[in-house]
């Protein structure tokens, strides 16, 4: 009888969710409500919706933030004082068994669990010189564009990132380009996380406080995904109040009519 041919594993991807108490613009943001849970939780929510991850962490320096997810029954892991939440989830990957890593910012609340699953994908199926994937979604609102909070992507024919800026970059000097917005939402492997913790901040992120342009001004490969994505960052507790309107309103859409 012949041997049957095994089928190939599924790589073991873990999302890691970044929190921290100290943001400048809101702190302590991981825990502020948005409905009756804190926002890092509706971050879990979504990455437990994705079909291509093994397991979600979350990686804190702060005490009330693992005290939550104790209480939440969400796996944390405690890091140092970072300057980037990727050299938090480098940190944190040293404690975990993976083939990759996915960075989920704990402030994005409405993520696509299908743009996981496409940095997921893009990771797997990447040439060899790609150290790490970013997840991008076209921009139309000019508010949106301007807004400096919202940071922007430039890319190369070849789908890899050039830029990225709190500006709206390319200038419109000719015809109107495609804005694309930059997702809190990364990709790596473990030998990309340990080469992104020993690099030095250059003088681009330093400046946009942008972590992505790390690699970017060191000389590494970053893909550029293009998802279908209609999320929101909560950057300030204005932006949470937005949020909240917005969960209202998805619920009252929901709700069976009478």
């Amino acid at each position: 009888m012949a041997n049957k041919r095994r089928a190939p594993s599924r790589p073991r991807h873990v999302a890691v969710i970044p929190c921290r108490w100290g943001a400048s613009r809101f702190p302590g943001k991981p825990l502020a409500l948005l409905g009756e849970k804190p926002l890092f939780w509706h971050v879990y929510q979504r990455c437990l919706e994705a079909s291509t991850l093994a397991e979600v962490v979350v990686a804190t320096d702060d005490d009330r933030i693992r005290a939550a997810c104790d209480d939440l029954g969400i796996r944390s892991v405690m890091t140092g004082e970072l300057a980037t939440g990727t050299d938090r989830v480098a940190e944190c990957a040293q404690h975990l068994d993976a083939d990759a890593f996915i960075n989920v910012q704990g402030d994005e609340p409405f993520i696509s669990s299908a743009a996981i699953d496409a940095v997921s994908a893009a990771l797997t199926e990447s040439a060899s010189d790609v150290v790490a994937v970013n997840a991008c979604t076209e921009l139309r609102a000019p508010a949106a564009i301007l807004n400096h909070n919202v940071v922007k992507a430039v890319t190369a024919t070849s789908g890899n990132a050039l830029m990225f800026s709190r500006q709206p970059i390319p200038y419109p000097r000719g015809t109107y380009p495609t804005y694309l917005r930059q997702l809190g939402l990364y990709g790596f492997t473990p030998a990309a996380l340990h080469a992104f913790h020993a690099l030095d901040q250059g003088p681009l992120e330093q400046a946009e406080g942008v972590e992505m342009m790390r690699f970017i001004e060191h000389g590494y490969a970053v893909r550029a995904v293009l998802v279908d994505d209609d999320g929101m960052a909560v950057d300030t507790p204005e932006d949470l109040r937005r949020a909240a309107a917005r969960m209202k309103g998805a619920r009252r859409s929901a709700a069976p009519l009478p």
